[in-house]
């Protein structure tokens, strides 16, 4: 019932959308993503992210792209999606004191370690649009994967010795959450 209500509520036919993350934005890692569609359900989206900065000797540098393709079950930019997504990047972090281990990921060992490195992986992701105006909309997504990252361990933060090369880890998990502020055209 609510995604024939959704789907009644302003159909319209934008083919372009460019979008920020607002909660990656919050975090200082700027993202931009530009979406297209490809037909009135399908379209494919392209985000990228990237964090450069080092924050009271904190290092959490990375880049990272997303391409996703997505199925709209009302109208492309409107309801409810599902969408498959590719994630490829760089990573450089350490210095980060914490105690946080999280699905096998025991972040607690970036307290006295850097990891610098790569990863890929794929995942699964569904949202919902809101349309706000004629040209503005914000979008909500959540999504689950895997990444494989293989990277190298360092002593310090700056610029310690390197302890371990060619290391590799799995994730499964989160690896999609998004508010997006989305402009159509």
């Amino acid at each position: 019932m609510l995604m024939l209500v959704s789907c009644a509520v302003g159909g319209r036919a934008q083919s372009v959308a460019l979008k920020t993350n607002l909660l990656s934005d919050v975090m200082l890692t700027p993202t931009l993503g530009i979406e297209t569609g490809l037909a009135p359900k399908w379209s494919v989206e392209l985000t990228g992210m990237l964090n450069a900065w080092e924050v009271n000797d904190h290092i959490f540098k990375q880049w990272q792209l997303k391409p996703e393709l997505r199925y709209w079950f009302c109208q492309r930019f409107s309801g409810h999606f599902v969408g498959a997504h590719l994630i490829a990047g760089q990573f450089n972090f350490g210095n980060i004191d914490n105690g946080i281990k999280f699905l096998g990921t025991d972040f607690s060992k970036l307290s006295d370690r850097r990891y610098q490195g790569w990863d890929f992986g794929a995942g699964l992701a569904y949202g919902y649009a809101w349309i706000l105006s004629k040209h503005w909309n914000l979008e909500a997504e959540i999504g689950l994967g895997w990444i494989h990252a293989r990277f190298d361990e360092f002593r310090c933060a700056d610029c310690g010795k390197k302890l371990r090369s060619n290391l590799t880890h799995n994730y499964f998990g989160p690896t999609k959450a998004a508010i997006n502020l989305v402009c159509t055209f």
